[in-house]
């Protein structure tokens, strides 16, 4: 455990799990085996012949009832603190970059990744392996289906899937009618081919 570390009442911080320093814990969390909390921030500045890596002066803040699954890795903001939201459940090796704001009531399920300066509202479900571009906000109640891939800003109250997204109906109308195509083929073939 790093230096100036605040942890809450009725903790469960599981085997080896490191948390670095400043980073702020509510109550009633729950850390599983091997978890990282507060790890510099993937962030450099490409230089001619090599990358300079920046200062990460940011906190993690976890607030009251949030569980933390196995493997997972939240990194410390850059200007501003990495913050997860009361109540938001993680399942293993989930990833937040730095700077990401995470909302209240949130689930998100295994490997999702998420880059950061990322903003996501109150009830989002990102379901496993969705992966989450820089700078972009998840707006409230958004639900994204397992696979997909976030470029940009997405509407709350709305079911997502695809890379790149959009909503699932339409995303899935689409790829009905992408499954027919070798059928359409053929009759235009046999069309053609009629004198």
């Amino acid at each position: 455990m790093g230096n100036h570390v605040v942890i809450g009442k009725n903790c469960i911080i599981h085997s080896n799990v490191s948390i670095y320093d400043h980073t702020e814990i509510g109550d009633n969390v729950v850390i599983h085996a091997n978890t990282v909390i507060g790890s510099d921030a993937f962030y450099f500045k490409r230089r001619p012949t090599h990358y300079d890596k920046m200062f990460s002066c940011g906190r993690v803040i976890i607030h009251d009832d949030v569980e933390i699954g196995a493997s997972c890795t939240i990194d410390k903001g850059v200007s501003a603190d990495t913050i997860i939201g009361k109540g938001t459940k993680f399942d293993n090796q989930i990833h937040i970059g730095h700077d990401c704001v995470i909302g209240k009531n949130c689930l998100f399920a295994a490997q999702v990744a998420i880059a950061g300066v990322v903003t996501v509202e109150d009830d989002v479900i990102l379901w496993g392996q969705v992966g989450v571009s820089k700078d972009l906000t998840i707006g409230k109640g958004a639900v994204v289906l397992a696979q997909s891939g976030i470029p940009k800003s997405l509407e709350g109250g709305k079911t997502y899937f695809g890379s790149p997204i959009r909503e699932a109906r339409e995303k899935m109308k689409e790829l009905a009618l992408i499954k027919q195509l070798p059928e359409i083929i053929v009759k235009l073939s046999e069309h053609n081919r009629k004198p």
